[in-house]
Protein backbone atom coordinates (compact mmCIF):
# COMPACT_ATOMS: atom_id res chain seq x y z
CA UNK A 1 0.00 0.00 0.00
CA UNK A 2 1.45 3.29 -1.12
CA UNK A 3 0.36 6.54 0.43
CA UNK A 4 1.69 9.95 1.26
CA UNK A 5 2.22 10.41 4.95
CA UNK A 6 2.30 13.81 6.54
CA UNK A 7 4.26 14.38 9.68
CA UNK A 8 3.66 17.08 12.24
CA UNK A 9 6.93 18.77 13.11
CA UNK A 10 7.46 19.66 16.72
CA UNK A 11 9.79 22.66 16.98
CA UNK A 12 10.18 23.86 20.53
CA UNK A 13 12.72 26.06 22.25
CA UNK A 14 15.84 24.08 23.17
CA UNK A 15 18.02 24.52 26.21
CA UNK A 16 21.79 24.80 26.00
CA UNK A 17 23.50 21.76 27.46
CA UNK A 18 25.64 22.11 30.54
CA UNK A 19 28.36 19.82 29.34
CA UNK A 20 30.84 19.60 26.46
CA UNK A 21 29.64 19.03 22.91
CA UNK A 22 31.18 15.57 22.41
CA UNK A 23 29.54 14.25 25.53
CA UNK A 24 26.30 15.97 24.54
CA UNK A 25 26.32 14.20 21.20
CA UNK A 26 26.88 10.81 22.82
CA UNK A 27 24.03 11.33 25.27
CA UNK A 28 21.75 12.58 22.51
CA UNK A 29 22.46 9.45 20.49
CA UNK A 30 21.86 7.23 23.53
CA UNK A 31 18.43 8.81 24.04
CA UNK A 32 17.64 8.50 20.35
CA UNK A 33 18.60 4.81 20.47
CA UNK A 34 15.83 4.38 23.03
CA UNK A 35 13.38 6.31 20.85
CA UNK A 36 14.36 4.18 17.84
CA UNK A 37 13.69 0.99 19.80
CA UNK A 38 10.33 2.29 21.01
CA UNK A 39 9.37 3.31 17.47
CA UNK A 40 10.22 -0.13 16.13
CA UNK A 41 8.16 -1.76 18.87
CA UNK A 42 5.41 0.88 18.62
CA UNK A 43 5.67 1.92 22.27
CA UNK A 44 4.01 5.33 22.04
CA UNK A 45 3.66 5.81 25.80
CA UNK A 46 7.33 5.03 26.34
CA UNK A 47 8.34 7.63 23.75
CA UNK A 48 6.15 10.25 25.42
CA UNK A 49 7.62 9.42 28.82
CA UNK A 50 11.03 10.61 27.54
CA UNK A 51 9.67 14.10 26.81
CA UNK A 52 10.38 17.12 28.99
CA UNK A 53 7.66 18.79 31.04
CA UNK A 54 7.85 21.77 28.71
CA UNK A 55 7.22 19.53 25.69
CA UNK A 56 4.28 17.84 27.41
CA UNK A 57 2.70 21.19 28.24
CA UNK A 58 2.69 22.15 24.57
CA UNK A 59 2.15 18.77 22.91
CA UNK A 60 -0.51 16.45 24.42
CA UNK A 61 0.01 12.70 24.33
CA UNK A 62 -2.81 12.26 21.81
CA UNK A 63 -1.13 14.61 19.33
CA UNK A 64 2.17 12.76 19.53
CA UNK A 65 0.34 9.44 19.21
CA UNK A 66 -1.31 10.66 16.00
CA UNK A 67 2.09 11.47 14.48
CA UNK A 68 3.68 8.24 15.63
CA UNK A 69 0.82 6.12 14.31
CA UNK A 70 1.48 7.64 10.88
CA UNK A 71 5.17 6.89 11.29
CA UNK A 72 4.52 3.26 12.29
CA UNK A 73 2.91 2.69 8.90
CA UNK A 74 6.36 3.00 7.32
CA UNK A 75 7.48 -0.19 9.06
CA UNK A 76 10.58 -0.51 11.22
CA UNK A 77 13.64 1.71 11.12
CA UNK A 78 16.32 -0.28 9.31
CA UNK A 79 19.23 2.16 9.50
CA UNK A 80 20.10 5.38 11.36
CA UNK A 81 22.86 7.78 10.29
CA UNK A 82 23.94 11.03 11.93
CA UNK A 83 23.51 13.97 9.55
CA UNK A 84 24.80 16.73 11.82
CA UNK A 85 24.88 18.08 15.37
CA UNK A 86 24.45 21.82 15.84
CA UNK A 87 23.49 23.94 18.82
CA UNK A 88 22.54 20.95 20.96
CA UNK A 89 20.31 19.52 18.22
CA UNK A 90 21.09 16.25 16.43
CA UNK A 91 19.73 15.44 13.01
CA UNK A 92 19.40 11.77 12.12
CA UNK A 93 18.52 10.12 8.81
CA UNK A 94 16.07 7.27 9.39
CA UNK A 95 15.79 4.70 6.64
CA UNK A 96 12.76 2.42 6.35
CA UNK A 97 12.27 -0.23 3.69
CA UNK A 98 10.77 2.22 1.17
CA UNK A 99 10.90 5.65 2.84
CA UNK A 100 13.27 7.93 4.71
CA UNK A 101 12.81 10.64 7.33
CA UNK A 102 14.99 13.13 9.08
CA UNK A 103 14.56 13.23 12.84
CA UNK A 104 15.70 16.19 14.93
CA UNK A 105 16.27 15.69 18.63
CA UNK A 106 17.29 18.17 21.33
CA UNK A 107 17.53 17.43 25.05
CA UNK A 108 17.18 19.64 28.10
CA UNK A 109 19.39 19.59 31.16
CA UNK A 110 17.38 16.69 32.65
CA UNK A 111 18.09 14.56 29.53
CA UNK A 112 14.47 14.69 28.37
CA UNK A 113 13.74 15.86 24.87
CA UNK A 114 12.62 19.44 24.33
CA UNK A 115 12.31 18.96 20.59
CA UNK A 116 11.37 15.94 18.54
CA UNK A 117 10.74 16.51 14.84
CA UNK A 118 10.14 14.20 11.89
CA UNK A 119 10.29 15.51 8.34
CA UNK A 120 10.32 13.66 5.00
CA UNK A 121 13.71 13.02 3.41
CA UNK A 122 15.06 11.48 0.25
CA UNK A 123 16.02 7.86 0.69
CA UNK A 124 19.68 7.28 -0.27
CA UNK A 125 19.98 5.56 -3.60
CA UNK A 126 22.75 3.18 -2.61
CA UNK A 127 21.58 -0.39 -2.26
CA UNK A 128 22.99 -3.31 -0.38
CA UNK A 129 25.18 -5.42 -2.57
CA UNK A 130 23.26 -8.38 -3.91
CA UNK A 131 24.64 -11.86 -3.62
CA UNK A 132 26.00 -13.02 -6.95
CA UNK A 133 24.83 -16.60 -6.51
CA UNK A 134 22.28 -18.13 -4.19
CA UNK A 135 21.84 -21.88 -3.91
CA UNK A 136 18.31 -23.11 -4.50
CA UNK A 137 16.17 -26.18 -4.94
CA UNK A 138 13.46 -25.22 -7.41
CA UNK A 139 11.76 -27.12 -10.21
CA UNK A 140 10.82 -24.52 -12.82
CA UNK A 141 8.35 -25.98 -15.28
CA UNK A 142 5.43 -23.58 -15.70
CA UNK A 143 5.33 -19.79 -16.13
CA UNK A 144 3.99 -19.66 -12.57
CA UNK A 145 7.12 -21.42 -11.32
CA UNK A 146 9.32 -18.85 -13.04
CA UNK A 147 7.23 -16.02 -11.60
CA UNK A 148 7.56 -17.32 -8.03
CA UNK A 149 11.27 -18.00 -8.55
CA UNK A 150 11.80 -14.44 -9.76
CA UNK A 151 10.15 -12.93 -6.68
CA UNK A 152 11.91 -15.29 -4.29
CA UNK A 153 15.31 -14.77 -5.90
CA UNK A 154 14.98 -10.99 -5.66
CA UNK A 155 14.32 -11.37 -1.94
CA UNK A 156 17.03 -13.82 -1.03
CA UNK A 157 19.73 -12.10 -3.12
CA UNK A 158 19.55 -9.06 -0.88
CA UNK A 159 22.80 -8.66 0.96
CA UNK A 160 21.50 -9.50 4.41
CA UNK A 161 18.88 -12.11 3.52
CA UNK A 162 19.63 -15.71 4.44
CA UNK A 163 17.14 -18.43 3.53
CA UNK A 164 13.63 -18.64 2.15
CA UNK A 165 11.19 -21.54 2.24
CA UNK A 166 8.02 -21.33 0.14
CA UNK A 167 5.23 -23.90 0.00
CA UNK A 168 2.16 -23.55 -2.20
CA UNK A 169 -0.92 -25.69 -2.58
CA UNK A 170 -2.73 -24.84 -5.78
CA UNK A 171 -4.96 -26.76 -8.18
CA UNK A 172 -4.48 -29.93 -6.07
CA UNK A 173 -0.71 -29.66 -6.41
CA UNK A 174 1.78 -29.13 -3.56
CA UNK A 175 5.05 -27.51 -4.52
CA UNK A 176 8.03 -26.12 -2.63
CA UNK A 177 10.76 -23.59 -3.39
CA UNK A 178 13.90 -23.40 -1.24
CA UNK A 179 16.67 -20.80 -1.33
CA UNK A 180 19.77 -19.72 0.55
CA UNK A 181 21.44 -21.04 3.66
CA UNK A 182 20.08 -22.23 6.97
CA UNK A 183 23.14 -20.62 8.56
CA UNK A 184 25.34 -17.95 7.07
CA UNK A 185 28.12 -19.63 5.10
CA UNK A 186 27.07 -23.27 5.57
CA UNK A 187 25.84 -23.82 1.98
CA UNK A 188 22.88 -25.83 3.31
CA UNK A 189 19.42 -25.29 1.88
CA UNK A 190 16.31 -25.30 4.07
CA UNK A 191 13.73 -28.05 3.62
CA UNK A 192 10.00 -28.35 4.24
CA UNK A 193 10.76 -29.41 7.82
CA UNK A 194 13.25 -26.65 8.65
CA UNK A 195 12.00 -24.82 11.73
CA UNK A 196 11.38 -21.07 11.68
CA UNK A 197 9.96 -18.59 14.15
CA UNK A 198 6.50 -17.69 12.86
CA UNK A 199 5.83 -14.73 15.17
CA UNK A 200 2.32 -13.34 14.91
CA UNK A 201 1.03 -16.19 12.74
CA UNK A 202 0.69 -17.74 16.21
CA UNK A 203 -2.38 -15.52 16.65
CA UNK A 204 -4.28 -17.59 14.07
CA UNK A 205 -3.69 -20.73 16.16
CA UNK A 206 -4.78 -18.89 19.31
CA UNK A 207 -7.97 -17.86 17.52
CA UNK A 208 -8.66 -21.49 16.57
CA UNK A 209 -8.34 -22.50 20.24
CA UNK A 210 -10.83 -19.79 21.19
CA UNK A 211 -13.20 -20.91 18.44
CA UNK A 212 -12.86 -24.50 19.65
CA UNK A 213 -14.06 -23.46 23.11
CA UNK A 214 -17.00 -21.71 21.49
CA UNK A 215 -17.99 -24.69 19.34
CA UNK A 216 -17.83 -26.87 22.45
CA UNK A 217 -20.16 -24.44 24.28
CA UNK A 218 -17.57 -23.66 26.94
CA UNK A 219 -18.01 -19.93 26.30
CA UNK A 220 -19.45 -17.48 23.78
CA UNK A 221 -17.56 -14.92 21.73
CA UNK A 222 -19.57 -12.11 23.31
CA UNK A 223 -18.84 -13.24 26.86
CA UNK A 224 -16.86 -10.67 28.82
CA UNK A 225 -13.39 -11.78 29.81
CA UNK A 226 -13.73 -10.41 33.35
CA UNK A 227 -15.60 -13.49 34.58
CA UNK A 228 -12.46 -15.58 34.02
CA UNK A 229 -9.98 -13.15 35.57
CA UNK A 230 -8.97 -12.72 39.23
CA UNK A 231 -11.13 -10.26 41.15
CA UNK A 232 -8.24 -7.82 41.46
CA UNK A 233 -8.19 -7.54 37.66
CA UNK A 234 -11.88 -8.06 36.91
CA UNK A 235 -12.93 -5.11 39.07
CA UNK A 236 -11.15 -2.68 36.72
CA UNK A 237 -14.00 -0.93 34.78
CA UNK A 238 -11.78 -0.65 31.69
CA UNK A 239 -11.56 -4.46 31.56
CA UNK A 240 -15.17 -5.34 32.34
CA UNK A 241 -16.56 -4.47 28.92
CA UNK A 242 -14.00 -6.43 26.86
CA UNK A 243 -15.25 -9.60 25.17
CA UNK A 244 -13.41 -12.59 23.74
CA UNK A 245 -14.38 -11.53 20.22
CA UNK A 246 -12.83 -8.11 20.79
CA UNK A 247 -9.55 -9.67 21.90
CA UNK A 248 -9.52 -11.82 18.76
CA UNK A 249 -10.34 -9.06 16.28
CA UNK A 250 -8.18 -6.31 17.81
CA UNK A 251 -11.04 -4.08 18.95
CA UNK A 252 -10.56 -4.57 22.71
CA UNK A 253 -9.10 -1.05 23.24
CA UNK A 254 -5.95 -2.69 24.64
CA UNK A 255 -2.73 -1.20 23.21
CA UNK A 256 -0.24 -2.97 20.99
CA UNK A 257 1.94 -3.75 24.02
CA UNK A 258 1.49 -3.36 27.76
CA UNK A 259 3.17 -0.31 29.27
CA UNK A 260 5.19 -2.52 31.63
CA UNK A 261 6.43 -5.06 29.07
CA UNK A 262 10.01 -3.76 29.27
CA UNK A 263 10.02 -3.00 32.98
CA UNK A 264 9.86 -6.47 34.47
CA UNK A 265 12.76 -8.00 36.36
CA UNK A 266 15.10 -9.78 33.99
CA UNK A 267 14.01 -7.84 30.88
CA UNK A 268 16.39 -8.38 27.98
CA UNK A 269 16.02 -6.13 24.95
CA UNK A 270 17.26 -8.92 22.67
CA UNK A 271 14.74 -11.42 24.07
CA UNK A 272 11.94 -9.03 25.03
CA UNK A 273 9.14 -11.40 26.10
CA UNK A 274 11.15 -14.04 27.96
CA UNK A 275 10.53 -12.56 31.43
CA UNK A 276 7.01 -11.21 30.88
CA UNK A 277 4.80 -13.57 32.87
CA UNK A 278 1.15 -13.73 33.94
CA UNK A 279 1.87 -11.71 37.07
CA UNK A 280 3.25 -8.85 34.97
CA UNK A 281 0.34 -9.07 32.53
CA UNK A 282 -2.27 -8.95 35.29
CA UNK A 283 -0.42 -6.07 36.94
CA UNK A 284 -0.82 -4.11 33.70
CA UNK A 285 -4.50 -5.02 33.42
CA UNK A 286 -5.25 -3.93 36.99
CA UNK A 287 -4.06 -0.42 36.18
CA UNK A 288 -5.19 -0.20 32.55
CA UNK A 289 -7.09 3.09 32.02
CA UNK A 290 -8.68 2.43 28.67
CA UNK A 291 -9.82 5.61 26.97
CA UNK A 292 -11.60 3.98 24.05
CA UNK A 293 -14.79 1.96 24.12
CA UNK A 294 -14.19 -1.74 23.36
CA UNK A 295 -15.62 -2.83 20.04
CA UNK A 296 -15.51 0.58 18.37
CA UNK A 297 -12.04 0.81 16.84
CA UNK A 298 -9.47 -1.56 15.34
CA UNK A 299 -6.06 -1.34 17.00
CA UNK A 300 -3.67 -4.25 16.51
CA UNK A 301 -2.87 -5.59 19.96
CA UNK A 302 -0.18 -8.09 20.86
CA UNK A 303 -1.07 -7.81 24.52
CA UNK A 304 -4.68 -8.65 23.64
CA UNK A 305 -3.64 -11.96 22.10
CA UNK A 306 -1.20 -12.64 24.91
CA UNK A 307 -4.11 -12.22 27.30
CA UNK A 308 -6.31 -14.44 25.12
CA UNK A 309 -3.71 -17.21 25.30
CA UNK A 310 -3.62 -16.92 29.08
CA UNK A 311 -7.42 -16.97 29.31
CA UNK A 312 -7.53 -20.14 27.20
CA UNK A 313 -5.05 -21.70 29.61
CA UNK A 314 -7.12 -20.60 32.63
CA UNK A 315 -10.38 -21.93 31.18
CA UNK A 316 -8.97 -25.28 30.06
CA UNK A 317 -6.70 -25.61 33.10
CA UNK A 318 -3.91 -26.60 30.71
CA UNK A 319 -0.78 -24.83 29.45
CA UNK A 320 -1.35 -23.08 26.13
CA UNK A 321 0.94 -25.42 24.19
CA UNK A 322 -0.68 -28.55 25.68
CA UNK A 323 -4.16 -27.48 24.64
CA UNK A 324 -2.85 -26.53 21.19
CA UNK A 325 -1.21 -29.94 20.90
CA UNK A 326 -4.41 -31.77 21.79
CA UNK A 327 -6.74 -29.61 19.70
CA UNK A 328 -4.76 -28.83 16.55
CA UNK A 329 -1.25 -30.23 16.30
CA UNK A 330 -1.87 -33.92 17.04
CA UNK A 331 -5.08 -34.24 14.96
CA UNK A 332 -3.32 -32.66 11.96
CA UNK A 333 -0.03 -34.51 12.56
CA UNK A 334 1.82 -31.21 12.79
CA UNK A 335 4.91 -32.71 14.40
CA UNK A 336 7.15 -29.72 13.66
CA UNK A 337 5.14 -27.00 15.40
CA UNK A 338 6.22 -26.16 18.94
CA UNK A 339 6.88 -23.45 21.46
CA UNK A 340 10.32 -24.37 22.76
CA UNK A 341 13.16 -25.86 20.76
CA UNK A 342 14.36 -28.99 22.55
CA UNK A 343 17.49 -31.01 21.84
CA UNK A 344 15.65 -33.32 19.41
CA UNK A 345 14.49 -30.40 17.25
CA UNK A 346 17.59 -28.23 17.59
CA UNK A 347 19.19 -29.47 14.39
CA UNK A 348 16.10 -28.57 12.34
CA UNK A 349 15.96 -25.03 13.69
CA UNK A 350 17.61 -22.28 11.69
CA UNK A 351 19.70 -19.52 13.18
CA UNK A 352 18.04 -16.13 12.80
CA UNK A 353 19.40 -12.78 11.64
CA UNK A 354 18.37 -9.17 12.19
CA UNK A 355 17.75 -6.48 9.57
CA UNK A 356 21.50 -5.89 9.19
CA UNK A 357 22.30 -9.57 8.78
CA UNK A 358 23.68 -10.08 12.29
CA UNK A 359 22.84 -13.27 14.15
CA UNK A 360 20.31 -12.58 16.89
CA UNK A 361 18.79 -14.77 19.63
CA UNK A 362 15.56 -16.68 19.24
CA UNK A 363 12.75 -15.20 21.30
CA UNK A 364 11.37 -17.02 24.33
CA UNK A 365 7.89 -16.52 25.72
CA UNK A 366 5.75 -16.74 28.84
CA UNK A 367 2.46 -14.82 29.09
CA UNK A 368 2.71 -13.51 25.52
CA UNK A 369 3.06 -16.92 23.86
CA UNK A 370 -0.44 -16.71 22.34
CA UNK A 371 0.61 -13.57 20.48
CA UNK A 372 3.76 -14.82 18.80
CA UNK A 373 5.55 -17.71 20.47
CA UNK A 374 5.27 -20.60 18.02
CA UNK A 375 7.88 -22.13 15.73
CA UNK A 376 6.87 -24.15 12.70
CA UNK A 377 7.80 -25.25 9.20
CA UNK A 378 6.46 -25.10 5.66
CA UNK A 379 5.01 -28.61 5.77
CA UNK A 380 3.05 -28.11 9.00
CA UNK A 381 1.66 -24.73 8.02
CA UNK A 382 0.47 -26.17 4.71
CA UNK A 383 -1.30 -28.98 6.58
CA UNK A 384 -2.96 -26.33 8.74
CA UNK A 385 -4.03 -24.34 5.68
CA UNK A 386 -5.31 -27.27 3.62
CA UNK A 387 -7.45 -28.53 6.51
CA UNK A 388 -9.46 -25.33 6.14
CA UNK A 389 -10.53 -26.29 2.62
CA UNK A 390 -12.70 -29.13 3.99
CA UNK A 391 -16.37 -28.93 4.79
CA UNK A 392 -16.68 -28.16 8.52
CA UNK A 393 -17.93 -31.50 9.77
CA UNK A 394 -15.57 -32.19 12.68
CA UNK A 395 -14.94 -29.98 15.74
CA UNK A 396 -11.59 -28.67 14.53
CA UNK A 397 -12.93 -27.82 11.08
CA UNK A 398 -15.91 -26.04 12.65
CA UNK A 399 -13.56 -24.03 14.84
CA UNK A 400 -11.41 -23.10 11.86
CA UNK A 401 -14.49 -22.02 9.91
CA UNK A 402 -15.57 -19.80 12.80
CA UNK A 403 -12.24 -17.94 12.74
CA UNK A 404 -12.89 -17.04 9.09
CA UNK A 405 -16.28 -15.43 9.71
CA UNK A 406 -16.36 -11.65 9.34
CA UNK A 407 -16.33 -9.72 12.63
CA UNK A 408 -15.16 -6.15 11.92
CA UNK A 409 -14.24 -3.65 9.22
CA UNK A 410 -10.61 -2.60 9.64
CA UNK A 411 -8.84 0.40 8.12
CA UNK A 412 -7.37 0.14 4.62
CA UNK A 413 -10.36 -1.72 3.17
CA UNK A 414 -9.49 -4.94 4.97
CA UNK A 415 -11.88 -6.96 7.09
CA UNK A 416 -11.07 -9.22 10.00
CA UNK A 417 -12.44 -12.48 11.31
CA UNK A 418 -10.85 -13.95 14.43
CA UNK A 419 -7.16 -13.10 13.93
CA UNK A 420 -7.40 -13.58 10.14
CA UNK A 421 -7.23 -10.49 7.96
CA UNK A 422 -9.51 -10.82 4.97
CA UNK A 423 -8.89 -9.39 1.49
CA UNK A 424 -10.77 -9.68 -1.78
CA UNK A 425 -9.29 -9.98 -5.26
CA UNK A 426 -11.68 -9.99 -8.21
CA UNK A 427 -14.47 -11.39 -6.08
CA UNK A 428 -12.37 -14.04 -4.33
CA UNK A 429 -11.91 -13.73 -0.58
CA UNK A 430 -8.59 -14.83 0.86
CA UNK A 431 -7.30 -14.88 4.41
CA UNK A 432 -3.81 -13.96 5.51
CA UNK A 433 -1.54 -13.23 8.42
CA UNK A 434 2.06 -12.17 8.72
CA UNK A 435 4.61 -12.74 11.45
CA UNK A 436 7.88 -11.16 12.42
CA UNK A 437 10.50 -11.25 15.17
CA UNK A 438 13.91 -9.64 15.46
CA UNK A 439 15.27 -12.37 13.20
CA UNK A 440 12.37 -13.87 11.24
CA UNK A 441 9.59 -13.00 8.83
CA UNK A 442 6.66 -15.19 7.81
CA UNK A 443 3.38 -15.28 5.89
CA UNK A 444 0.42 -17.60 5.54
CA UNK A 445 -2.41 -17.06 3.10
CA UNK A 446 -5.31 -19.27 2.08
CA UNK A 447 -8.38 -19.20 -0.13
CA UNK A 448 -10.91 -21.96 0.67
CA UNK A 449 -12.98 -21.12 -2.42
CA UNK A 450 -10.07 -21.88 -4.77
CA UNK A 451 -8.31 -24.34 -2.44
CA UNK A 452 -5.12 -22.30 -2.61
CA UNK A 453 -2.55 -21.67 0.11
CA UNK A 454 0.81 -19.94 0.35
CA UNK A 455 3.39 -20.27 3.14
CA UNK A 456 6.57 -18.18 3.10
CA UNK A 457 9.22 -18.40 5.83
CA UNK A 458 12.49 -16.51 6.26
CA UNK A 459 15.14 -16.61 8.98
CA UNK A 460 15.87 -12.90 8.55
CA UNK A 461 13.97 -9.82 9.66
CA UNK A 462 13.48 -8.52 6.09
CA UNK A 463 9.71 -8.64 5.55
CA UNK A 464 8.35 -11.29 3.18
CA UNK A 465 4.88 -9.73 3.02
CA UNK A 466 5.31 -8.00 -0.35
CA UNK A 467 6.48 -11.08 -2.27
CA UNK A 468 4.00 -13.31 -0.41
CA UNK A 469 0.96 -11.21 -1.33
CA UNK A 470 2.20 -11.04 -4.92
CA UNK A 471 2.43 -14.84 -5.07
CA UNK A 472 -0.95 -15.31 -3.41
CA UNK A 473 -2.72 -12.93 -5.75
CA UNK A 474 -1.00 -14.40 -8.83
CA UNK A 475 -2.33 -17.83 -7.86
CA UNK A 476 -5.84 -16.44 -7.38
CA UNK A 477 -5.75 -14.72 -10.74
CA UNK A 478 -4.69 -17.98 -12.33
CA UNK A 479 -7.61 -19.74 -10.64
CA UNK A 480 -10.01 -17.56 -12.58
CA UNK A 481 -8.47 -18.35 -15.99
Amino acid sequence: MRRKLFFIVFLLTTLTGAFGQSKTELINRAIFNKIEFFINTQMTDSIYSLASDNFKKQIPAEQLAFVLNKLYQLGTIQQVDVVDFKENTATYLLQFSEHALQAKLALDSTLHYEMLAFVPAEKPTQKKVEKADVISNVEKVSPLDFYIDSLASSYVKKGDAQSLAIAIFHQNDYKTFFYGETEKGNQTLPTETSLYEIGSITKVFTAVLLADLVTKNMLELDDTISKFLPDSVAQNPAIQGITFKQLANHTSSLPRLADNWNKVAGFNERDPYAAYDRKALFSFLKNFKGGKNPGEEYEYSNVGFGLLGELISIITKKPYIQYLQETVLTPLQMTGTLEKVDAKKQQAFLKVYDAEGNETPLWNWKAMVGAGGLKSNAKDLTLFAVEQFKMPLEDLQKAMALTREFTFFTPNNMDIGLAWHMSMLDGIIYFRHTGGTAGSSSFIGLSPDTKTSVVVLSNQAESVEEISVAIMEKLLQQSQN
